[in-house]
């Protein structure tokens, strides 16, 4: 019996519908940019499985580092013990991350490191013997899928079961390109006495269907929350680790944030981690001879040595294998891709190695749009791995993609976009 086979009588797949989803493609193995199916079928990962694996599958240098830890220490409870990953991992971060940063707290995923992110916010007001509980958010968010980061989020279809649980969020708009002052003045006049927070993804709201937005007025917005004293949490767990041509999106910026939330690219694909950077402000409201101030929050698999150690790994094949020249190249690559298709129909938009094009459909923008199921079969049959957002088609390759595999993509999505009218008749 197929791996496949055996998967659907027993697995339960995340954001899929099981009763009419087809059978889960088995994969056996990985190498760079490609995945390898049970039956000899070979994949380009174009979206880096899910937005993780930046360097490649199966990377030698960090399947290295992955198995010496492994002999030397697999795992220790990290409450009131450390070992040498987590803090040589701590040290690298905080050389990269902006200079405010000065305190590392590590998780598991996205959502648990946003949602440590929004406890840590709540809890610096309590600790101030100040009550605010408000949280400002982008409309159309995504920031996870534990409660608290549910309820940051756009509500909509990933949270529709939930939303009598969640709590309330004043949703502003990002500020695209248009709606840059709309968005200013619609956060002026939600900044109160109350606001605990302004949670933001920068430059880019993935889920959302790679929704760019002005950093320039990102800053502005960052800056007036500072004036009126709101803690300003960036979530760059999509973003993070060279995904916009810098290290991190906040790069991009003047301002400094609060709280950084970090996952998905950290540890290079190899392994979970989440991470929640903070302030020493915020640090220092958190101690006190009153036990009750403490930051009572924790995982099992906190600072994970094995996981520490791939995301050091990872954070050092940025030097060896001078990763960010190949980052400027496949962003140029996009570029030119969007220069040669200037006067379609459809809208294409780029940030570093992220390349969206918004597909115009007689259904319009939403989530659900049929012709996702359509681009995905398409792709797939040509070995290529995308996952579109609705109606948007979008690359977030991992950055050792050859120019060979990014032309063959960009010709396929040039054959698929030609054939839209037959496809939706």
């Amino acid at each position: 019996m197929s791996l496949s086979s055996r998967d659907s009588k027993i697995i339960w797949h995340p954001y899929t519908q099981m009763l009419d989803s087809c059978p889960a493609i088995a994969i056996v193995r990985g190498e760079g940019a490609y995945l390898f199916g049970e039956k000899g079928e070979r994949y380009i990962d174009a979206i880096s499985s899910w937005w993780t694996n930046i360097h490649g599958h199966a990377h030698p240098y960090i399947a290295n580092k992955v198995a010496v830890q492994l002999q030397q220490l697999e795992h220790v409870l990290f409450a009131g013990f450390t070992h040498e990953p987590a803090v040589v991992l701590a040290e690298k971060l905080l050389e990269k991350l902006p200079s405010n940063q000065a305190r590392i707290f590590y998780s598991d995923n996205g959502s648990t490191a946003v949602e440590v992110a929004l406890k840590m916010a709540f809890q610096y007001w309590h600790n101030k013997g100040a009550v605010r509980n408000k949280v400002i958010a982008f409309k159309n968010a995504y920031h996870g899928d534990t409660f608290g980061a549910m309820s940051v989020s756009g509500r909509g279809a990933f949270n529709e079961a939930f939303k009598n649980l969640l709590f309330d969020v004043i949703y502003i708009d990002a500020p695209v390109k248009g709606s840059e002052e709309t968005s200013f003045l619609q956060l002026e006049n939600a900044l109160s006495d109350n606001i605990a927070s302004f949670i933001f993804e920068p430059m880019v709201q993935g889920s959302a269907g790679m929704v760019m937005h002005s950093g320039e007025q990102l800053q502005r917005m960052i800056a007036l929350c500072k004036s009126k004293g709101v803690i300003t949490i960036a979530d760059e767990v999509m973003t993070g680790f060279g995904r916009t041509g810098k290290f991190f999106a906040l790069d991009h910026l003047s301002e400094n944030t609060d709280i950084v939330c970090l996952s998905k690219g950290i540890t290079g694909g190899a392994m979970a981690m989440g991470v929640t950077s903070c302030s020493q402000n915020i640090y220092d409201a958190f101690l006190s001879d009153d036990k009750m101030k403490t930051f009572f929050h924790g995982h099992s698999y906190t600072a994970n040595p094995v996981s520490c150690s791939s995301a050091i790994a990872s954070m050092e094949l940025f030097e060896i294998e001078n990763t960010f020249a190949r980052i400027a190249s496949i962003e140029a690559k996009h570029k030119g891709f969007m220069k040669k298709n200037k006067d379609s129909l459809h809208s294409f938009n780029c940030c570093g190695t992220i390349l969206a094009i918004e597909m115009k459909t007689k259904e319009g923008t939403s989530y659900f749009n049929s012709l996702r199921d359509k681009a995905y079969a398409y792709f797939m049959s040509k070995g290529i791995l995308l996952r579109p957002l609705g109606n948007v088609i979008y690359l977030m390759p991992p950055y050792c993609i050859s120019d060979k595999d990014l032309d063959y993509i960009y010709n396929e999505i040039t054959s698929f976009l030609n054939s839209l009218d037959d496809i939706q008749q």
